[in-house]
């Protein structure tokens, strides 16, 4: 249920949001709620639950109220509620990190899922599917965002180039045509050598695709797709240590996205990739 809610909730319309926002902070004891009393309580109409629980893929509130309580059922057999959000101080015990850090990763996930358009989403996979080349732009941790994303693309047969010299990255981008797209990965958005090597691209005429968790970055200025993998980066004193969960999965995304577009052209290629490496591994 949290899974189909968030999964659905980039396309929720505001007010179905308002709902989304209530029954996901209270999936405990939302379950139990008459339609009147969701109504009040999420400060919304009986219309607008009704849209929310056929958006989230129920045929009304009553399908939803009794999918809602088997989740809870089975929740409540397993025992186990994620400890969410993580902050480090001095009073933290060793013990306590592999737990909050995992929970976080879950979190941040989720929230991803949330935050993500679908139209967005395919878009970015249509134009990487059709695209001449494709040149990935990115420093310091987002780089291996991009090692992993070209690996993917490469083993799919796509043309692809990724080169951590940001001189390289320019110079790319300003060869590129209108055939060409150019991903941009950058936590923040904040990142100039990143943020200008979008810009050139895009001035080049290629197509322009952003991967960002701060949905207020200058990088997204530059980019025919944005993809935002958060509503606002999450800092632990001050650095983004977290910022890879979010970016990889939106890699599986687009990976998996393009070998839909085309599966059989694409198995094939997969295991052509497969049998050029096979008997390198040490045994």
């Amino acid at each position: 249920m949290k899974f189909q809610i968030e999964s659905n909730y980039a396309n929720l319309r505001d007010s179905e949001k308002r709902v989304a926002d209530y029954i996901l902070e209270h999936m405990g004891e939302a379950e139990g709620y008459s339609l009147v009393e969701l109504c009040r309580l999420a400060k919304t109409s009986q219309p607008t639950v009704i849209r929310f629980t056929k958006a989230v893929g129920h045929d009304g509130y009553r399908s939803f109220r009794e999918a809602l309580l088997k989740q809870n059922v089975r929740r409540g057999e397993r025992g186990f509620e994620p400890l969410y959000g993580f902050r480090i101080g001095k009073e933290d015990r060793s013990e306590e990190i592999p737990a909050k850090t995992i929970a976080n990763v879950i979190r941040l996930l989720e929230d991803t899922l949330k935050v993500i358009p679908l139209k967005d989403y395919e878009d970015a996979v249509e134009l990487m599917a059709r695209a001449d080349m494709i040149d990935l732009y990115s420093v310091e941790n987002s780089n291996a965002t991009s090692m992993d994303l070209l690996n993917k693309l490469l083993y799919l047969g796509l043309k692809a180039r990724f080169f951590e010299d940001s001189y390289l990255q320019h110079i790319c981008a300003g060869h590129l045509t209108e055939r060409d797209v150019a991903v941009g990965i950058s936590y923040t958005g904040r990142s100039r050598n990143t943020v200008e090597a979008l810009k050139l691209a895009k001035k080049s005429g290629a197509r322009t695709i952003a991967v960002t968790n701060d949905r207020t970055s200058p990088i997204l200025e530059y980019a025919d797709v944005g993809l935002c993998a958060s509503q606002e980066p999450s800092m632990v004193y001050g650095n983004a240590i977290f910022s890879r969960a979010p970016q990889l999965a939106l890699v599986d995304m687009l990976y998996m996205g393009i070998i839909l577009k085309d599966y059989p052209r694409y198995s094939k290629l997969l295991d052509k990739s497969s049998r050029l490496i096979r008997g390198r591994e040490y045994i």
